[in-house]
């Protein structure tokens, strides 16, 4: 029962917390200006949303980092290394990406970072989590515990903690289409996450674990504001950070595999997204009428909102198999 309080006490303040800090900063931004380009490319239906406020992560990552700071005054959690390196993770990600929307927003299109500075910011950040990770004394093996398998994949290991930190924070940007999409499968993404850390043997898994049901209340109260019709976007502030999070969790507590079936809707995104340019490049040939494929379920005439409900409920379907998968079996 204590821990159930815990996950629900953390939840409550970052819920209440984000949601106070919406309906503070959404007006600010309109007031500021702070407002996204549409791109032409999109269907009709989207030029509506042009001049919605953007850089709205802010209102899930400041609230997630007080929470954290009154539970640890409370007392009810404790800063362990581990979580110290998600923490990390996390605000040094949502600062890159909200150097990426301020450079949007003041020439006024959406050119902000280029996709190699983007990259090289993105590479930077993995290369010292993956040396404060080791240093922590982190062994290069991936543990399929269920299974019996145990693979050491020596210094090829820092090469893929490099790969699935950098992968996933693009792969969640990219699923950031429709209103409600990405911070929706995130939250399902976080709340999975969360259990399986507090199941885990390493040192803080309890305190990572609740650092994820922070987030999953903070990104509650942003989608009161996200989902459609959308009042803020998330932008690279949001996306980027979560994305990367989300990754710096499932390698701390080993659960890479059951991370991969947790993060399929994203995977599937982005796989859609490699598979149009390849193919374009190559056979100069379409395989989708847009990627990502969201927005070609809208070309073939779905609804905005039931393309969001129908990938979330993927992802929850996903996220249940993978507790089952890393915690039960």
């Amino acid at each position: 029962m204590l821990i159930l309080a815990k996950a629900v006490l953390s939840m409550m303040i970052g819920f209440i917390i984000s949601v106070i800090f919406g309906i503070i900063l959404i007006p600010l931004l309109k007031k500021i200006n702070v407002k996204q380009k549409v791109s032409t490319y999109l269907e009709k239906r989207h030029h509506d949303k042009d001049g919605t406020p953007t850089m709205g992560g802010l209102i899930f990552i400041i609230p997630t980092i007080l929470t954290t700071i009154i539970l640890l005054f409370m007392g009810k959690l404790e800063m362990s290394h581990n979580l110290g390196i998600v923490m990390f993770v996390f605000v040094a990600y949502a600062i890159l990406g909200f150097l990426d929307d301020y450079l949007i927003i003041r020439r006024g299109n959406n050119l902000g970072l280029t996709e190699f500075q983007k990259l090289l910011g993105q590479i930077v950040i993995a290369l010292v989590f993956f040396y404060i990770f080791m240093k922590s004394g982190a062994n290069p093996t991936i543990d399929i515990t269920s299974l019996g398998i145990k693979i050491n994949m020596g210094w090829f290991y820092g090469v893929f903690l490099l790969f699935v930190l950098v992968a996933s924070s693009n792969a969640v940007n990219i699923t950031d289409g429709l209103d409600g999409l990405a911070g929706g499968l995130s939250l399902i993404a976080f709340l999975a996450l969360g259990l399986i850390s507090w199941n885990s043997k390493i040192a803080g898994g309890s305190d990572i674990a609740i650092f994820c049901f922070i987030l999953f209340g903070t990104l509650l109260g942003f989608l009161l504001f996200n989902t459609y019709p959308a009042k803020v976007f998330m932008g690279d502030t949001g996306s980027l950070s979560l994305g990367a999070t989300l990754a710096s969790v499932a390698l701390i507590t080993k659960h890479e595999v059951t991370f991969i079936v947790i993060m399929g809707v994203f995977i599937f995104e982005t796989l859609v997204c490699i598979i149009q340019t390849v193919s374009m490049v190559w056979f100069h040939h379409k395989v989708f009428l847009m990627t990502p494929f969201h927005h070609h379920l809208e070309k073939l005439g779905w609804e905005e909102r039931d393309i969001v409900k129908f990938f979330w409920v993927i992802g929850l379907i996903l996220s249940m198999g993978a507790i089952i998968f890393g915690v039960w079996i």
